[in-house]
């Protein structure tokens, strides 16, 4: 297997899950930052991971180019998930704000979606890590859930 793991972060946090995400997958799996990915990087990846955090109901701008840009195709063949970090539905206080992102939605959806259209087939349902306030911590056991998650790819 080689497995890539490409994330966008903004505080730290989804950084923190997509190491803990390569580590979980083998120690020679390669963790980048979408900025640091070249369309070279992607030559002979079979297991690929792409995770953001979820900035105004979607993945930053950096994960959206970064997969818009790519070739029709490109991932034909390349098993996939997505992930996001989220703040909790059930910790918004206000009502309207606590629709309007229920609505809306995270990242993962359409990071999946989008590694669907350029050939991906997507492993596993994606998912999301929960942060407690908008620029973090973490919840407690998340890193460790990711890993988890990261596993049932194998």
């Amino acid at each position: 297997m080689k497995a890539l793991v490409i994330y966008d972060s903004v505080f730290g946090n989804t950084e923190k899950v997509a190491r803990a995400i390569g580590s979980a997958l083998g120690a020679d799996v390669p963790v980048k930052g979408v900025s640091a990915v070249s369309p070279a990087d992607l030559s002979g990846v079979d297991t690929l991971l792409v995770g953001s955090p979820t900035r105004s109901f979607k993945p930053t701008p950096a994960v959206t180019d970064f997969l818009a840009a790519l070739p029709a195709g490109t991932l034909n063949g390349v098993r996939a998930a997505a992930f996001d970090t989220r703040i909790p539905l059930d910790s918004i206080k206000n009502p309207i704000f606590r629709m309007i992102v229920k609505k809306g939605g995270y990242a993962a959806p359409i990071i999946e979606k989008a590694l669907s259209g350029k050939g991906a087939a997507i492993a596993i349902p994606g998912d999301g890590f929960i942060v407690l306030e908008s620029e973090g911590p973490l919840k407690e056991g998340e890193l460790e859930r990711a890993a988890e998650w990261a596993r049932s790819m194998l």
